[in-house]
């Protein structure tokens, strides 16, 4: 991305980086010292042999900004010596009208020298801090970079071992409690890894939707769902700060769960529809299904899946809408600018 700051304005990026760079100075440093002139020459038709070197002080200053030391010194001679040689009372020659001239001519020459070094001073004092500041924040990314890969670890490491243990339940219910339990976790270990993406592209704290939402619907496709429903997803790659697509995962998590238990969970062949549009400001989303509908055994009120449901949507900010009929369900999740 562009830096537009103007600490960060530099003559020598101005030109191919095979150009050398006292060159590309020194035609920084001649090009401001021909706009002073040309600029002193209309001031000369209004106010002649005003302030000789008035102008010398900031064009110095800016050369040396934003130019380096060397098209400083560049600009600063040029100047000079025109305004010396053109503006002084006595015109087209070095020569003094006056003897007190010397010394007006040298105090200015030094006052102009002073500019310079000051403005080298702090150029190089602001490029050393931002240097500095750049660095800093380079070892912070890495860092946050480093705990998000650790802690998607962490998690997918406690999604195994749910797994492990619910692969050596012979309770049928408590082998689904810890079924749900690991594809929770798994929805958080998926956004974890994706922030590590985004992080490494110089994106923090957004999550693509549709990579993570991929991640989170082929892992529960493949870990719920017999092969007689067809799933059918169009999911848009809205980039949503961490916390809300957790949440989102979160609850598209308990949606699709909800559906494999009680739409297919008879072994009934049907489709599933899972979309995401919208912006980052306005989003919704929707799962469909043609299944049991209300002819399904369902969870009594108050049930955990529709509990989480109801806290995934608190905490992504949007409202939750559940339609069953008996064509199947929807579920809908959507969030309004109003609702930020």
């Amino acid at each position: 991305m562009p830096n537009h700051k103007l600490t960060a304005v530099d003559a020598a990026n101005f030109l191919p980086a095979s150009v050398p760079p006292l060159l590309v100075q020194t035609i920084f440093g001649l090009g401001l010292a021909v706009a002073m002139i040309g600029l002193r020459s209309l001031i000369d038709i209004v106010a002649p042999n005003a302030g000789p070197f008035a102008l010398v002080y900031p064009i110095v200053l800016i050369a040396t900004l934003f130019g380096r030391l060397f098209a400083g010194i560049v600009c600063l001679i040029v100047a000079f010596l025109w305004a010396w040689y053109v503006v002084l009372p006595f015109h087209w020659s070095f020569d003094f009208e006056v003897s007190s001239d010397q010394s007006r001519v040298l105090i200015n020459f030094l006052a102009a020298c002073v500019v310079l070094f000051l403005a080298e001073i702090f150029r190089a004092a602001v490029r050393v801090r931002e240097a500095e500041l750049h660095e800093s924040l380079d070892r912070r990314r890495w860092l946050m970079a480093e705990l998000q890969h650790r802690t998607k670890n962490n998690f997918a490491l406690v999604a195994s071992m749910i797994e492990l243990q619910k692969r050596r339940q012979d309770n049928p219910a408590a082998a689904a409690a810890l079924e749900d339990a690991a594809n929770r976790v798994f929805s958080f270990s998926r956004a974890y890894a994706q922030l590590a993406v985004e992080s490494a592209e110089r994106k923090e704290g957004a999550i693509d939707m549709a990579s993570y939402l991929e991640d989170v619907i082929d892992h529960l496709v493949h870990a719920s769902f017999d092969d007689n429903v067809m799933v059918e997803r169009r999911i848009a790659p809205i980039p949503l700060p961490r916390d809300q697509a957790v949440a989102i995962g979160l609850f598209l998590n308990e949606a699709l769960t909800n559906a494999a238990k009680y739409a297919f969970g008879d072994g009934r062949q049907g489709e599933l529809t899972i979309v995401l549009e919208g912006s980052a400001s306005d989003w919704r989303l929707d799962v469909r299904d043609n299944g049991a509908g209300s002819a399904a055994p369902s969870e009594a009120d108050g049930g955990l899946g529709r509990s989480l449901m109801r806290t995934f949507a608190s905490q992504a900010g949007a409202e939750q809408d559940i339609e069953v009929n008996d064509q199947g369900c929807r579920v809908t999740l959507a969030r309004q600018p109003s609702a930020a």
